[in-house]
């Protein structure tokens, strides 16, 4: 019974070394805030942010993709247009550790095995969660509330990639999630009984925040014999 369980393993094993291809690596970029306190330009980064991402290529023009990173989130009303923002003077760091797991689209066949230098642009879609403190303001003043909370959200990327050798992919992307939350900046307090006293902002617009950078990495596995799904 061990030698058959061996046996199966290692063809499951070698299976997927010939039926696959994979990328790992880093993302190296920077972060911004887009909500309630501070500046609302789109891609404004103002902290860095650092992480792993992993793939999974099904097909030439689509990929598997799990990401983690890591940031501090800031913004501060002085930096904003917004003349009742510059008045009001909030300010806030949140240090916020990101999940991401979804599907990446290349505009372009992008076969990693056809042995000269490609380039595609590409878009990135799936889900998020980002782990961050909880706080408020009150009198102008920043109260930590000593809890902390998931912002499950939406990643909603744009990019181009491009080999530089056989082995190492990189590319150029920025990436803004769109979150169910509105807690991340503050506007929000997480205990439900001070809701209704120190809540501020539009209520109706929930809490944004964007990576922008790059990401390299490297590729493994034999040549894949990619599936029709």
């Amino acid at each position: 019974m061990k030698t058959i369980l061996t046996t199966i393993c290692a063809l499951f094993i070698s299976g997927l070394g010939f039926s696959q291809i994979y990328e790992i690596g880093g993302f190296f970029g920077g972060s911004n805030f887009i909500g309630d306190v501070g500046s609302s330009k789109f891609i404004n980064p103002n902290k860095l942010a650092l992480g792993g991402v992993f793939k999974w290529n099904r097909s030439p023009r689509h990929s598997y993709r799990a990401s983690l990173v890591h940031t501090t989130l800031f913004a501060e009303d002085r930096l904003s247009d917004d003349p009742k923002r510059i008045q009001r003077d909030y300010h806030f760091k949140a240090t916020v550790l990101e999940a991401s797991i979804g599907l990446e689209f290349n505009f372009f066949d992008f076969d990693l095995h056809s042995g000269t230098q490609i380039g595609t642009p590409y878009i990135f879609t799936g889900i998020s969660m980002a782990y961050h403190p909880n706080f408020y303001f009150n009198n102008n003043k920043l109260v930590d509330e000593k809890t902390s909370s998931y912002a499950i959200g939406i990643p909603i990327a744009l990019g181009f990639k491009a080999t530089i050798n056989e082995s190492i992919i990189v590319a150029i992307e920025v990436g803004a999630r769109y979150t169910f939350s509105d807690e991340i900046d503050g506007s929000e307090p997480d205990a439900e009984e001070l809701k209704e006293i120190v809540r501020f902002g539009n209520f109706n617009n929930n809490d944004w925040y964007v990576f922008s950078g790059l990401t390299l990495t490297y590729t493994f596995g034999r040549k894949p014999c990619y599936c029709n799904f």
